[in-house]
Formats: C-alpha cells, structure tokens, sequence
C-alpha cells in the first residue's frame, strides 16, 4: 500500500517488525546538529569513500547506513551523535578516523519509504515512531535505530531517495 504523506514523502511500505542481522560496519562517527545539514552527511560519507574505494571495498552487497543513538526531542542539538557507516568483512583492517565495529540486530520496525529531499528524512522518522506508538510497542533505546539507504539520490530520475526507516523495537 502507497500512502502519500506531506508533499512528497512516500511510504512504499507500511512499517512491519522483523528481525535484523547483526552487521558489521566501518564508520565515521559525528557529534553535534546534524537535523536537515546534508552536507554533515556528504563530508562523512565522502571520508568513508575515500578510505574504501583504494581498498576495493564497495561492492554490490555493501551495505550504506547512518546510525542514530539519540531522541532528537530530548537530547540537545549540539550532542546527537551519529555514525555513517558500511558494512565490511570481518576481517577488514581500518584506520584513522575510520572505525568498525558491529551494528547489533534484534527487532526493529522497517519502513520502507522515497523522499524527495533531505528536507523529508526528519517527517519520516515522525512517521515511523508515530506508527510505533500506535501499535503499543515501545522504542529500544539501548539499540542504535538506522536508515539504511536503497539508492543513490544522484542516479534516480527525480533525484529521490530510496531508503529502509529501521526503528528499535522491544
């Protein structure tokens, strides 16, 4: 079912709970307001571009995801904490500002949706805690909740992006 909410977020699917694999990640980690500043993101994920590409580390399967650790309602702005990050083997070695370590799994609320626009990430983040709650489950703040991201915005037609909202459930 295809609900339109706002202008142009798109929910391609309804929020369902299902168990995600633990994964293992590098990432690049971020401290501070990162709410609708897209170049925050573009910097991270250019740090990990360049670390993985000499490496020959993005293949079909990789993975891309940024991590949250914080309610945005609640925690100041200026200490939201977040990872960019993409899966890897195990047994890869990394250096720098780059770290690994692994995503845990467990239950999660999955939403698949298409933004027009970063503008949009927030709304649908609203959209999926709103669909939480409804459904009497309660959010797992000891786990980081993610987006893991289906597309890049630079090869669709209408630029959308294409990702899975995945919110930690208890």
């Amino acid at each position: 079912m295809e609900l339109k909410v706002g202008d142009s977020l798109e929910i391609i699917n309804e929020p369902v709970i299902t168990e995600l694999e633990e994964r293992n990640v590098a990432y690049v980690s971020f401290v501070g307001n990162y709410m609708g500043d897209a170049s925050v993101f573009e910097e991270m994920f250019g740090k990990l571009f360049s670390w993985a590409g000499p490496e020959q580390l993005m293949g079909p399967d990789t993975l891309l995801m940024s991590a949250y650790y914080d309610d945005p309602g609640v925690t100041p702005p200026e200490e939201l904490k977040l990872d960019v990050c993409m899966t890897i083997e195990d047994d890869v070695e990394v250096e720098g500002e780059i770290k690994k370590k692994k995503i845990p799994g467990g239950k999660y609320a999955v939403m698949r949706v298409e933004l027009a626009g970063a503008e949009e990430y927030g709304p649908a983040w609203e959209k999926i805690v709103e669909w939480v709650m409804q459904n009497n489950l309660e959010i797992d703040t000891s786990r980081a909740s993610y987006e893991i991201y289906l597309n890049s915005p630079d090869e669709h037609p209408q630029g959308h992006h294409i990702l899975d909202v995945c919110m930690a459930v208890k």
